[in-house]
């Protein structure tokens, strides 16, 4: 054999000797066999309305940086992302999220802002075999009674800030409630989350008035409320309407004397500077999330804003930290495929600024620490956007509904 065939027998055998190493590694260290070459998530929120100022395009921003790092890492995976505007309404929700499947091969679904566009999208990933991680929604019937194999709720919802809220309020003394309520199934989930928990510490409902969804005038929801003798109003709903909620109350100077106090119930940070410190100093509530909570926080809220101009909410937080969460099953799994990402997204902990230890249970709820917060007073404010004191961690365990305890038809009964 000569020299020169002797380096060409060596050269064929390393390449098989490096090929069958490339067999041999596990389907995760390859690049993930896409259906359609390309990842493509849907932000589907709430653009022009009520919800538009705690999701909105900062949301998108959110989902779009978490593709773009997600890339970075791993640039053998392309990602695309698409956004649309549900209005708040389940048929429009419905008819895009059919159309994003069907037609622009939309593997996953985020956001969704409010909880009925989350049922009708739900629905229709049921029916298309798609994932659907509702960040924005709140309703706990969402991993209840209407879980799903294909969904995931990762932020909150109305169990861990009712209980959350309503045991703190609770134990300050309020003992007596009256809502003033959004009129549909987060308003409503949210009402009998929170009723839970005030009479399981000993306390008593007296009464809720509903209000419909971007409402112009709160003002004779406030003075039925005002008028109920209630020593705490909960006001059960968001965005706009919890901003214009607060606005008529303190019109109407429900809290001026101290024997009534609000409860916000779902609140955000961009409510707090709609508001202002003035107006809003004193609110408790409770939060996934806080951008000024640690190092780590603050880095990543930095990031944001630089694309946003202002600091997130705990949705935008979710919608990233949840889109990265997607994208690593994705890649772990090394498929697209649905019943594959969904394994490894529940498979897989969840370590990151949003969250620490944070898991995805079998009914899909996403479980996690939540804080309970206490809006400060201008005068202990020292730079922008320092809005909140947290005055508790509430663990995992605690702040979401035990297992034990869930309608989901898709928890297994414990053994006897």
């Amino acid at each position: 054999m000569t020299a020169r065939t002797r380096r060409t027998a060596r050269t064929l055998a390393a390449f098989a000797t490096a090929a069958m190493a490339l067999a041999s590694l596990p389907a995760h260290a390859q690049t993930p066999q896409l259906s359609d070459g390309v990842v493509k998530i849907g932000v589907l929120t709430d653009l022009s309305s009520v919800y538009a100022s705690v999701a909105g395009q900062s949301a998108v921003e959110a989902v779009r940086m978490a593709a773009e790092d997600f890339m970075k890492a791993n640039p053998g995976i392309k990602v695309e992302v698409v956004a649309a505007d549900h209005q708040n309404k389940a048929d429009i929700a419905a008819t895009r999220a059919r159309e994003w499947f069907d037609v622009q091969h939309v593997d996953m679904i985020t956001d969704l802002a409010s909880s009925g566009a989350a049922f009708a999208v739900i629905d229709i990933a049921k029916q298309k075999n798609k994932i659907v991680i509702a960040t924005g929604p709140a309703s706990s019937d969402i991993t209840g009674a209407k879980c799903s194999p294909v969904s995931i709720h990762y932020v909150y919802d109305t169990y861990a800030l009712g209980h959350a809220t309503g045991d703190a309020m609770a134990k300050q003394g309020g003992d007596s409630w009256f809502f003033l309520a959004a009129d549909y199934a987060f308003g409503q989930a949210l009402v009998k989350d929170t009723s839970e928990a005030i009479k399981a510490d000993g306390g008593k409902v007296i009464g809720t008035v509903r209000a419909p969804l971007n409402a112009s005038d709160f003002s004779s929801y406030m003075l039925q409320a005002q008028s109920s003798g209630a020593k705490v109003i909960g006001l059960a709903n968001a965005g706009g309407d919890f901003i214009n909620a607060v606005k008529s109350a303190n019109e109407f100077g429900v809290t001026r004397g101290g024997k009534q106090q609000l409860a916000g119930l779902l609140v955000f940070l961009s409510d707090i500077h709609a508001l202002g410190l003035q107006t809003a100093q004193g609110l408790q509530f409770s939060t996934a999330f806080y951008w000024d909570r640690n190092d780590e926080t603050r880095a990543w809220a930095k990031r944001i804003y630089a694309r946003t101009k202002k600091m997130p909410t705990q949705i935008e937080a979710g919608d990233y930290s949840s889109t990265m969460h997607y994208l690593n099953a994705v890649k772990a799994a090394g498929t697209d495929d649905t019943a594959a990402v969904m394994k490894k997204m529940k498979e897989l902990p969840i370590n990151d600024f949003f969250a620490k230890n944070g898991r995805i249970r079998e009914d899909g709820r996403m479980v996690h620490d939540m804080y309970l917060v206490q809006v400060k007073k201008p005068s202990e404010s020292k730079y922008p956007w320092d809005y909140y004191t947290i005055k508790a961690t509430i663990p995992a365990d605690k702040a979401f509904r035990p297992l034990a305890e869930s309608a989901c038809p898709l928890v297994k009964p414990p053994a006897q």
